[in-house]
């Protein structure tokens, strides 16, 4: 059981911060309340330093209680370290704007290691043999009081961060990796947060929503803007009102009367009760309103998959079975090395050189500098030595943090809010995304 202090005044914030101004390394964490609330807030950060364990409450302060911590967390000559820092970052951004700067997060360097497991509990206990437990990963850290239970948990997410980074700190350099890791913490200090505001046309972003005919798109808007008000009123995440999957079905096949809609997948007794007729007059609206308008061609993201021609799917297949066959060499995981995306882009550009190559937005500048030469002779039928596992030279500035194909770097490349946090602890794989789990 750690040892920590419980601080939950803006003067104590205050001297605290005194403290850490004259650390040299400090660990950070944060505890939100996404899975339970539509809007959702920062409930907890966690700081260990040499000066001791502290567990901060910003829900008892006025908004900008941390603001005290601003001037540490922005001084780049003091380390934070973070693991799968993304979201922390954001919320810490968004509650006070709060900005990192001296980042060094263990996820992504586990990744670069090519550790098989890289969430939180898996690094401690591949290093220290300890198990942590995972008992409240789904707790609601907005209700106060906090149980003793819930500190605990919370105060052992940083206890072992400083030396964890220290271990693979080493290891990176060992590998001559560690300018790649630096590179990733570089562009996650970079990244412009979005404002959180509701998107009227998030409906779009439902898997399978753009197979739907004009009709079913209007059905499924009208159902979507239904749930997005009915999770406001109740003040919960919209999945937790009604999943994706149940939206689209009803509206691929809008049923016609209430018996009907209560025959359908994720509609329970319950929910027939309560929302029956609003989902039939929703479903209505769409059915006999204004038909949806044309979609217009949806750009490329790092979520999306890339039309090619034909030469295009031959280079890409090209591409693949080289990323594979360097992904094993450095014993990587294929999406962790080069996501998807960037193999695409490459397939559909085919730059001639590496100045057109480093202009590629899915790519990092980082990797284009050590491995474009080898692409290069990929798509041009050209012969070339595989680059050495050392580390590239540094370049100006990086695109986005890419640590896997569900990573940062593709929210970074389409703009999107990061996911909502879910517990880091003993997540299994070498892909990005969130976390412990």
């Amino acid at each position: 059981m750690a040892e920590y202090r419980f601080i939950d005044r803006v003067v104590e914030v205050e001297e605290l911060a005194s403290k850490l101004a004259l650390e040299k390394v400090v660990a950070v964490d944060t505890e939100a309340d996404s899975f339970f609330h539509y809007f959702d807030k920062l409930c907890l950060v966690q700081v260990a330093a040499s000066c001791g364990t502290f567990l901060i409450d910003p829900l008892s302060m006025p908004p900008r209680g941390l603001a005290p911590l601003a001037p540490v967390m922005a001084n780049p000559s003091i380390r934070k370290i973070f693991h799968a820092a993304e979201y922390d970052l954001f919320v810490l951004h968004r509650h006070c704007g709060i900005t990192v700067r001296g980042l060094f997060d263990t996820m992504v360097s586990a990744q670069m290691l090519g550790y098989p497991a890289v969430g939180l509990g898996a690094l401690v206990e591949r290093h220290f043999d300890i198990k942590l437990s995972k008992d409240q990963q789904r707790t609601d850290w907005s209700r106060r009081p906090l149980r003793e239970v819930q500190l605990d948990y919370a105060a052992s997410d940083v206890l072992y961060l400083v030396e964890i980074a220290e271990i693979l700190e080493r290891e990176l350099a060992e590998k001559k990796r560690l300018v790649w890791a630096q590179a990733e913490f570089g562009a996650l200090e970079q990244r412009a947060w979005p404002e959180r505001e509701f998107d009227a046309q998030g409906y779009l972003r439902i898997k399978g929503a753009r197979k739907l005919l004009p009709r079913g798109l209007a059905v499924l808007r009208e159902l979507f803007l239904w749930r997005d008000g009915r999770a406001r009123d109740a003040d919960r995440p919209p999945f937790k009102v009604m999943g994706n999957g149940t939206l689209l079905d009803l509206a691929t096949s809008p049923p016609t009367s209430r018996r009907a809609l209560g025959t359908r997948r994720g509609i329970t007794d319950l929910v027939l009760r309560r929302f029956g007729q609003e989902l039939m007059d929703a479903i209505e609206r769409g059915a006999e309103g204004a038909e949806h308008p044309p979609l217009e061609r949806k750009q490329p993201t790092g979520n999306s998959r890339r039309r090619l021609d034909r030469r295009g799917e031959t280079r890409l297949e090209e591409l693949k079975v080289w990323r594979a066959m360097r992904a094993r060499e450095l014993g990587l995981d294929p999406g962790v090395f080069c996501p998807n995306a960037s193999l695409e882009e490459l397939a559909a550009v085919l730059p001639r050189s590496l100045e057109e190559m480093r202009g590629l937005t899915a790519l990092k500048p980082w990797w284009a500098e050590h491995f474009g030469p080898e692409v290069l002779g990929v798509l041009h039928d050209e012969v070339t030595q595989p680059a050495p596992d050392s580390a590239p030279r540094p370049t100006e500035a990086i695109a986005a943090p890419g640590s896997g194909e569900e990573a940062s770097g593709e929210a970074a490349a389409s703009g999107e809010q990061p996911r909502r946090k879910r517990s880091r602890r003993g997540r299994r794989g070498s892909r990005g995304g969130r976390r412990r789990g």
